[in-house]
């Protein structure tokens, strides 16, 4: 199940429920005998963009639940029952020699496959964990390039190229779709040393998570092109 469909059966912010999530597996990652599974993964938001999202096992998931109300819990348990009745059947025991062997290679094969994804995932989870930390207030350019760990001048050049922010009378500017959905805050005011007024575009929390995503997928594009 993913923290977006565990926010919207809960009514929860989706960022309150990735945060959460995280300090629950901080917690779990403590205990190498609780097995949980949290994986990172992206979802389809307005415009297509991709937006980061967490996928947990119904153990995991319902260990969340635990810190939540009654009602909240009981939905939650509930979309697990629907998902379960939806799952195939059971395969038929084995009835001879040969297709026991054919059902232990097939068991193997999809252990292998799930601790394939696993592998792949642990990064990315450690990526999001890392980047999306800011869930209050509104952040500054420079400010969000230290949080990412981003030089300035490569990541001036992403914004732009990914035509997020552009420069209008030496200004940075959002365009106007980012404005919209609420991922910028322009502050506007005047310099107390010499009265002139200014205007700064900032991120705020829903534009940091959703730039970091963005961010992490351009260094994920260049790591495979050599790019360093």
């Amino acid at each position: 199940m993913s923290s977006r469909e565990i926010a919207e059966l809960t009514c929860k912010r989706h960022a309150d429920v990735m945060r959460d999530i995280r300090v629950m597996m901080d917690a779990l990652s403590q205990n190498a005998d609780l097995r949980s599974v949290c994986i990172s993964s992206t979802y389809a938001g307005e415009n297509d963009q991709r937006y980061p999202q967490y996928e947990l096992d119904k153990d995991t998931s319902l260990t969340l639940l635990l810190g939540y109300d009654v009602v909240a819990r009981m939905k939650v348990v509930k979309r697990w029952q629907e998902l379960e009745a939806q799952q195939a059947p059971a395969p038929a025991i084995p009835q001879t020699w040969a297709q026991a062997l054919r059902l232990a290679a097939e068991q193997a094969e999809q252990l292998e496959q799930q601790q394939a994804a696993l592998a792949l995932a642990a990064p990315k989870v450690e990526f999001v964990d890392r980047y999306v930390e800011a869930d209050t207030g509104s952040m500054g350019f420079r400010q969000v390039c230290k949080l990412l760990g981003a030089n300035e001048a490569r990541f001036r050049d992403f914004l732009t190229s990914a035509k997020v922010m552009y420069l209008l009378g030496g200004v940075w500017t959002p365009h106007a779709q980012h404005m919209n959905t609420g991922r910028f805050v322009v502050k506007t005011g005047h310099s107390k040393q010499n009265d002139h007024a200014f205007t700064q575009a900032k991120f705020t929390s829903k534009g940091v998570e959703w730039v970091s995503s963005l961010w992490r997928q351009e260094c994920q594009r260049l790591e495979k092109t050599g790019v360093k």
